[in-house]
């Protein structure tokens, strides 16, 4: 039965990742904080590539979906599967923090979800390439522990996806408007992060950094009074789009009931140089107020 529905599952998840690269409107700036930009040398290439990888798992997906008796769609799935696995030991490797790219919506650093979600389409690959029979006919025949299987499966890809993520962070702050920011816990009376985050959200830096900001939190540490957070960003300059790192500091006990608008510093460093890249965020984002770069 899993061989069977292994057509149905993984074709369904290509068609959504594939259209979500070759058609959504945010692909150029995923693509541009991915390792791609690095091995091609530009943003273009970069989507352009992004793009051709989405038509790839648009036409494996057909294979999957249309002729799930044969052996080509599943093998085409499992070199693809294969493929992805080991772009991501590559970017794991020679930039830890890229982007994957997997979805054209996820902008987060390569973790273990990805790799995860590639050895997935890999064995999915390899099951549906030994399939014998059609996904449908399987419904027809057994639909209860079909309907059992397929349930499973959603539940297992959607537990290695980032769009959940995107669920818990909103509850996080109704929590926070509700019972009001957590008091400092830390060692030396530092707040706990997501107070830190909460803060920063408000501030008038956030505003000014969001045109450029493409990724939630990524890391954070705390140095010499200050919390530093950073996050991964894409900056549109004359020779196009490249990836940074934007970094926020501010001070690790300060709290919303204390100090409702900490001074907040701001750098935007170049991920390949790790040079500072200056940048007028204010005229960016069209605000007017004093704000403070580092």
């Amino acid at each position: 039965m899993i061989l069977d529905l292994a057509p149905l599952v993984c074709g369904v998840l290509l068609a959504a990742t594939g259209a979500a690269k070759l058609f959504g409107r945010r692909t150029a700036q995923v693509a541009a904080n991915t390792v791609l930009v690095r091995v091609l040398g530009n943003g273009h290439r970069a989507a352009f590539a992004l793009r051709a990888v989405g038509a790839a798992e648009l036409a494996a997906a057909a294979g999957l979906l249309a002729v799930p008796g044969t052996v080509l769609p599943g093998a085409a799935t499992a070199l693809l599967g294969a493929g992805f696995t080991g772009y991501l030991g590559y970017a794991k490797a020679t930039a830890p923090q890229s982007s994957c790219g997997c979805s054209a919506r996820d902008e987060g650093p390569i973790g273990a979800r990805a790799f995860l979600r590639a050895g997935a389409v890999l064995a999915a690959g390899v099951a549906a390439a030994f399939a014998g029979t059609a996904w449908w006919s399987r419904l027809a025949r057994d639909p209860g522990w079909s309907v059992l299987v397929l349930a499973a499966a959603a539940a297992a890809l959607l537990a290695l996806s980032r769009d959940l993520d995107r669920v818990w962070m909103p509850l996080r702050r109704l929590r926070v408007r509700v019972f009001g920011t957590p008091l400092p816990s830390g060692p030396g009376g530092r707040v706990p992060l997501e107070a830190s985050v909460e803060l920063l959200e408000r501030s008038l830096a956030w505003q000014a950094s969001s045109p450029i900001v493409r990724s939630g939190l990524l890391d954070s540490w705390d140095e010499g009074g200050w919390r530093v957070l950073r996050y991964a960003g894409v900056h549109a300059a004359a020779g196009g789009a490249r990836p940074v790192n934007v970094l926020f500091a501010l001070d690790d006990r300060a709290t919303t009931d204390a100090n409702p608008s900490p001074a907040v510093r701001v750098s935007v460093v170049d991920d390949r140089t790790q040079e500072v890249v200056p940048v007028d965020l204010l005229a960016l984002s069209g605000l007017h107020r004093p704000l403070r770069m580092v």
